[in-house]
């Protein structure tokens, strides 16, 4: 079995990767859980329904699935700020991306210049 199978939608699945998956979920039920939760976990993304988390984190509990266990405990540990995440239109992307170019701009000149000179190469490329 393909993993891109189960985190792909089933409609972007060929006909015969369909069919191939559901034989192999057929004979497995912690596959067919593992491609359930993944794909519940997707649509949350994607729809950003953060509201269905909780029932999320509950069902993968009740499963026998240990990554899966680890992942949700990640996510548990820090619920209300995915759940935020997951709900809110917001987020920090641009910043992210500022300081992703600010951090390359300072390891190419690392050990070349002073610190004037990398404020001056901030400044001038953004």
């Amino acid at each position: 079995m393909r993993s891109s199978w189960s985190g792909r939608r089933p409609e972007n699945l060929t006909e015969s990767e369909q069919l191939q998956l559901k034989t192999v979920t057929t004979s497995c039920p912690e596959i067919a859980a593992l491609t359930r939760h993944v794909r519940s976990f997707a649509t949350m993304l994607t729809e950003r329904q953060g509201q269905r988390l909780p029932d999320w984190l509950d069902a993968v509990r009740h499963d026998d699935l240990p990554s899966l266990h680890t992942l949700s405990a990640g996510l548990e540990r820090d619920r209300d700020a995915v759940i935020a995440d997951l709900t809110l239109p917001w987020n920090s992307g641009v910043v992210e991306g500022h300081v992703n170019r600010i951090k390359m701009l300072k390891r190419q000149m690392f050990g070349r210049a002073a610190f004037a000179l990398l404020r001056k190469r901030v400044l001038l490329s953004s």
